[in-house]
Order: C-alpha cells, then sequence, then structure tokens
C-alpha cells in the first residue's frame, strides 16, 4: 500500500506577494516544495498597500460605505493575487488552479467585514490535490448561506489558511511573513530579541492577543482547537522558523516566552456609579450588543457603599463609539460623569510556566517601579500578566522587562 503523501498549506501575506516579482519568487517556493514530493494548497493575501487602496476608494464615493459592498470590494485584492500566482505557477510548469472563498466553499455567518467560518466543504480543493493541482486561494473571504460575500477581518488570510487546513487535515499550516519567526519581543524596540524555535498554542495565542502582528488571534485559537501544527517562516530566506505547538512539560521550565505591547488601547471611566446589583451588567450588556470588545475591567471598591467607579479599555479605534454609548448609558445610572483617557498602552509579559513559578508579577510590577513607570491598570490570566501604563513609556518598559527576564539572545 502507497504511502500517503505529506500535505502542506502554505499561506503568504501581503508583503510576500507585494509585486511581481514577490509573486513570481513565491511562485518558485511553492514549486519546490511540490518537487519535494509534498503536496501543496496555497493562500495569498492582496498585494502589500492594495486593501487600503481599495478602501481609500470606498472612501472616494461614500461618506459611510455599506459594509456588504465594502466586503465585495476588498475580497477582489485576494482574488487578484491568487490569479497572478496561479499564473506564474503555470509558467513554471506546474498544474495550478485560483479558487475565490466561494469556490472553496467557505461559508460564513452574516457579520459583514469580520464574519466567523461555519464550514468548509473545499470539495474542489480535495478534487485538485487529487489530480495534482495546486489549488491556490484567495484567503480573507468567504460566502454566507445566502450567497453575500464577507471577509475575515484583518489577518483573516492567516484565518482561511488554517481553517482549510483543517479541512484537508494537512500536516503542516506554513504561515509565510517578512520576518524569521515569532520573537520574544518586537526586534524594531529590542534589537537583541530572539528568536523562539518553538512556542505553545496558548502562549501565541496570548502573544497575537496582547499586540504581537505575527499571527491572527482567531487563526490560532481555530489551530489549538483542531490540532493544526503552524509553523512561522519568512518568505525572503529559507530559514527554519518557529514552530506553534500543543505545551509539554519542557515549555513550562521557560517562567516568560515573550513581552508583547499594544498601543491601540483607550480607557473609558465611568465616575460615581451607584454601588448596586445590575449596574456592571447594564452597562457592559449594551457595550456588548454594539459589538465592541472590552479588554481589561476594574470597578474600585466604595468604602461607603453608596457609589464607585469603573473602568475598562477598548481599542483606540473603538474609543470615540465607545465614549458616545457609554455616555448614554450614564444618562439613566445617575453617575457623576465620564472620561477618557487615549495616550496609555498596555505591556504584557506570557509565559506557560508562570503556572509552576512564583514571584513573576512582582517582579514585572518592580521592574516597572525601578524606571518610574506608573502602573494604570493590572489583568493577569494563568500565563500572562498585563499592565496598562502611559503611552510615551512603552518602549522604556518593553526594553526592561526583557532585560529583567532574560530573554535576550544566548
Amino acid at each position: 500500500m502507497a504511502s500517503r503523501k505529506i500535505l502542506v498549506v502554505q499561506k503568504y501575506g501581503g508583503t510576500s506577494v507585494g509585486n511581481i516579482e514577490r509573486i513570481k519568487a513565491v511562485a518558485k517556493r511553492v514549486a519546490r516544495t511540490a518537487d519535494e514530493g509534498k503536496g501543496v494548497v496555497v493562500v495569498v493575501s492582496a498585494m502589500s498597500g492594495e486593501t487600503d487602496k481599495l478602501i481609500a476608494l470606498a472612501n472616494g464615493v461614500s461618506s459611510s460605505p455599506p459594509e456588504r459592498e465594502m466586503d465585495l470590494l476588498l475580497s477582489s485584492g485576494e482574488r487578484i493575487t491568487s490569479a497572478l500566482t496561479a499564473m506564474a505557477l503555470e509558467e513554471l510548469g506546474k498544474r495550478a488552479m485560483a479558487f475565490t472563498g466561494r469556490q472553496v466553499g467557505i461559508i460564513t455567518d452574516t457579520l459583514h467585514t469580520k464574519a466567523k467560518i461555519e464550514k468548509i466543504t473545499a470539495g474542489r480543493v480535495k478534487e485538485a490535490v487529487k489530480k495534482g493541482i495546486i489549488p491556490v486561494i484567495a484567503g480573507f473571504q468567504g460566502i454566507t448561506e445566502t450567497s453575500d460575500v464577507t471577509t475575515l477581518g484583518r489577518g483573516g488570510s492567516d484565518l482561511t489558511a488554517v481553517a482549510v487546513a483543517a479541512a484537508l487535515k494537512a500536516d503542516a499550516c506554513e504561515i509565510y511573513t517578512d520576518v524569521d519567526g515569532v520573537y520574544t519581543t518586537d526586534p524594531n524596540i529590542v534589537p537583541e530579541a530572539r528568536k523562539l524555535d518553538r512556542i505553545s498554542y496558548d502562549e501565541m495565542l496570548e502573544l497575537a492577543s496582547l499586540g504581537a502582528k505575527v499571527l491572527q488571534t482567531r487563526s490560532v485559537e481555530l489551530a489549538k482547537k483542531y490540532n493544526v501544527p503552524l509553523v512561522v517562516r519568512s518568505s525572503f530566506n529559507y530559514n527554519p522558523g518557529t514552530v506553534v505547538i500543543k505545551e509539554d512539560e519542557e515549555m513550562e521550565h521557560v517562567v516568560v516566552s515573550g513581552i508583547a505591547y499594544d498601543k491601540n488601547q483607550a480607557k473609558i471611566t465611568v465616575m460615581g456609579v451607584p454601588d448596586r446589583p445590575g449596574i456592571a451588567a447594564r452597562l457592559f450588556s449594551s457595550i456588548a450588543e454594539a459589538d465592541l470588545v472590552v479588554d481589561m475591567i476594574v470597578q474600585n471598591v466604595s468604602s461607603d457603599g453608596k457609589a464607585t467607579d469603573i473602568s475598562f479599555t477598548v481599542p483606540k479605534t473603538d474609543s470615540k463609539k465607545a465614549l458616545n454609548l457609554t455616555e448614554k448609558i450614564v444618562k439613566g445610572l445617575n453617575a457623576k460623569g465620564v472620561a477618557l483617557r487615549d495616550d496609555i498602552s498596555k505591556v504584557s509579559i506570557i509565559g506557560v510556566g508562570m503556572r509552576t513559578h512564583s514571584g513573576v508579577a512582582a517582579k514585572m510590577f518592580a521592574t516597572l517601579a525601578k524606571h518610574n513607570i506608573n502602573i494604570i491598570m493590572i489583568s493577569t490570566s494563568e500565563i500572562k500578566v498585563s499592565c496598562v501604563i502611559d503611552a510615551k513609556y512603552t518602549e522604556l518598559a518593553v526594553r526592561a522587562l526583557h532585560d529583567a527576564f532574560g530573554l535576550k539572545k544566548k
């Protein structure tokens, strides 16, 4: 009985397919993988800058472009890249075929601009692989049950790649970008940052959600759910990348694996809220109904039992919408007022080793204090500690914490 051919899904981001020369380079890499005897399925993003151009076109004709039409417009960027990449592969003598999200059978819910994948049929892709054809899939997109085009949000091509890999039961999903892998922190801030050989799904999930832009958060969640091995690599060289896999015992010996930061943060404080049951539920239910994502929440304990303050953070891009909504809600709560701060950032330490090591949070707080950095809010989980600080101290905090936890290159 013949052994099963190894199947790899390769996703190439916007910088990897940024122009015709880069698309040709990607085609050569894909062809090389096929020549190694592996089955290969390709997922591509739009060429770098293309999505922003399409958004600018929409804003040029409409002050408030309808989301349904925006999805149809924005999905065209990936379609262009998939067709060009398939052509480049054909030019190299490889049989290739471009597919849209619809043709792959990526079915999503009806939430335009940030749809969630509900299922993938992938019948045509499976058939193409069987025939030795290289499918080149337009990432970032799907369709609803009623055939409306949807998009999966920023970084959605990562999600497409992982979902396709899960549907095909691929042996690996390789995410190609412009960096060599996942680093202990942003090398632009800390030149001594070290590339990680491997990292657990949970650590990668925290890093992605806390500001690291290497992988889309939802793609890591899906990879963990279906146990899809991820590899983050550069498309500009052949260096080994970072493998994202299940946690093992060895990983627990490393207390902190990485430092993340996020400057896209704003803090809203509701002052003088009556201290009685149901107030927080009313406030955050209304915010949730508006599809606003709340991160950290702090409620001060009332000393007199009459009034308290509630602070929470939202992405800075949603801060005006959140502020307007909160002000409307507060009118019916007899609170004293609402305040917004958008000159903050969130700095986080992440590591599965925190579960079995004590004093990690204390060391973080002491390091920030040593550099006169005031902590505005604190949030913790089993494997992360996050602090909200003044945005102007972000780089200093990242460098100090990276040094304090010994994450520099050996």
